[in-house]
C-alpha cells in the first residue's frame, strides 16, 4: 500500500566533543531525561558494529552514545566520535543539511539565560515577536555550549503558522 499520511518525528542525533558534558547540559537545561547512560560503542562484529559500520563507513573505531528524552517523548541521540571537530562557525545555514533544531518553552526569555549561563550564547540579541502587539508568539536562535543550533518557540509550531507569520 502507497499512502501518504504525516510520519511522526522519532529521534534527533547530536553530534558533540563530550558526551557526559552534554547529557548534563540537556538534562539540566532543557529538562530531558537519560534514557540510557553515556555508553562506549567499539567497531566489532557485534550487532550494533556490524549497523554501525554499515552507517559509517570502516576505520569508525569508537564512539560514545547517549540516549535522552523531550518531554513529548522525541527522542535525542548525543554522539561524542573519535577525532570530533567543533567548527569555528556551526550556522552555515546555506549548505544543505540540517542547520538547527527547535524547542518550545512558554518562557522564551528564561530558557535563553539558562542557556547563556550554562556556556551557550544568543545568536540574536533578544526574542522577535511573530505578531508584535497582537499575539505572544517568540522566538530566538541560540546556540548550545558545544555550537549546534537550537531555535526556542514560545508556542506550538502549527498555531505560529497557521495564519501566516509572514
Amino acid at each position: 500500500m502507497n499512502q501518504t499520511y504525516p510520519r511522526s518525528f522519532s529521534h534527533i542525533g547530536i553530534s558533540v566533543p563530550d558526551v557526559e558534558k552534554a547529557v548534563e547540559f540537556y538534562t539540566k537545561v532543557m529538562g530531558w531525561y537519560t534514557i540510557m547512560e553515556p555508553t562506549l560503542i567499539t567497531e566489532d562484529d557485534s550487532p550494533i558494529g556490524e549497523m554501525c559500520t554499515e552507517v559509517f563507513g570502516e576505520k569508525w573505531e569508537k564512539f560514545k552514545i547517549a540516549h535522552l528524552s523531550t518531554g513529548d517523548r522525541i527522542g535525542v541521540e548525543i554522539f561524542e566520535f573519535k577525532n570530533q571537530e567543533k567548527p569555528e562557525d556551526n550556522f552555515e545555514y546555506w549548505k544543505t543539511g540540517i542547520f538547527h533544531f527547535c524547542v518550545q518553552d512558554p518562557d522564551v526569555e528564561g530558557l535563553a539565560e539558562r542557556i547563556v549561563e550554562a556556556g551557550g550564547k544568543k545568536r540574536m540579541q533578544a526574542p522577535r515577536y511573530y505578531y508584535p502587539g497582537e499575539k505572544p508568539y517568540r522566538m530566538i536562535y541560540m546556540e548550545d555550549p558545544f555550537g549546534n543550533i537550537l531555535e526556542i518557540y514560545s508556542h506550538s509550531y502549527e498555531l505560529i503558522y497557521s495564519a501566516g507569520a509572514y
